[in-house]
């Protein structure tokens, strides 16, 4: 599923996301919002993870502190998830 209808800001995310090599700069919050914006509801757990109800399923992800941006492991399991789901940035 090619998302056009996004908003700019969430498409570039989506876009950084997707590109490689893997980006060290993207913001956690910019991903949730994302998440938001494709329909996720997100639940607090306990310390700093967060469950992410989205395409029918639960995912468990940890915000990242005190540095806001997302390690490239969370960017991977992120994208795998995205991309299993049909959820691509358009050309």
């Amino acid at each position: 599923m090619v998302l056009s209808y996004l908003r700019k800001k969430h498409q570039k995310t989506l876009i950084q996301i997707y590109q490689h090599p893997i980006s060290a700069n993207i913001k956690w919050r910019d991903i949730e919002a994302l998440f938001i914006e494709l329909g996720a509801e997100i639940q607090e757990r306990e310390g700093s993870r967060i469950a992410v109800i989205l395409f029918d399923q639960v995912k468990v992800f940890h915000r990242p502190h005190p540095n806001p941006t997302t390690d490239k492991g969370a960017v991977i399991s992120v994208k795998k998830w995205l991309f299993e789901n049909g959820v691509i940035p358009y050309a």
